[in-house]
């Protein structure tokens, strides 16, 4: 009940504020054991220098779960890595507006959903995240099967005739997610992100 209030909250918030939004790509991706993965954060009107957070989140979103902190850029040009984070699998390329997340040799236990964030004031403001699956075997489609049916006789007219064939096109429909902005005191953010050092937020 509180994960689904939490995301109600965050969801009119978004509304609020679309001026500013996070945009991650792809959506979602799946790949095999041991591939490298290159994730995406943008952002846009803001300024040059916002400092761009990498957290995951391993499970669906409940009361139990949380984020872990992964790595944000310094303006040094060095990645700040979080607690029991892997400094040589994982490392943050560039600066704000456009951030890339890079994962080497990424395992089945990588998989989740990545998101980007910045703090702004007063809000915390997440990006639309990014759904990793990592597998061993990527699953195959099967193949269409194609029925044979037998050939009819055609009896031919006197005169020609001719029939308009109708066509039918159906759009795509993309279908994205809201930026996320989430009101924080510093008690509650620490009760959200136990596994966060807070003090790398300040």
């Amino acid at each position: 009940m509180r994960a689904r209030l939490w995301l109600l909250l965050a969801a009119q918030l978004a509304a609020l504020h679309g001026s500013l939004a996070l945009v991650q790509t792809p959506a979602s991706l799946m790949v095999q054991t041991n591939q490298t993965v290159m994730l995406s954060c943008k952002i846009n009107t803001s300024p040059s220098n916002t400092r761009i957070y990498w957290l995951r989140l391993r499970q669906a979103l409940s009361a139990s779960s949380h984020y872990e902190f992964l790595a944000y850029w310094e303006s040094t040009r060095k990645t700040v890595h979080g607690k029991e984070v892997d400094k040589e699998k994982l490392t943050v390329l560039g600066n704000s507006p456009q951030n890339v997340l890079k994962l080497q040799s990424v395992k089945p236990a990588d998989s989740g959903v990545y998101f980007c964030m910045i703090i702004g004031m007063p809000n915390l403001i997440f990006g639309t995240g990014t759904q990793l699956s990592v597998v061993d075997v990527l699953p195959t489609s099967p193949q269409p099967t194609q029925k044979t049916s037998p050939k009819k006789k055609v009896c031919r007219s006197p005169k020609p005739v001719t029939r308009e064939r109708e066509f039918s096109h159906s759009s795509g429909f993309s279908e994205t997610q809201p930026t996320l902005f989430l009101p924080l005191s510093l008690p509650s953010f620490r009760k959200l992100f136990p596994s966060v050092d807070s003090s790398l937020f300040l």
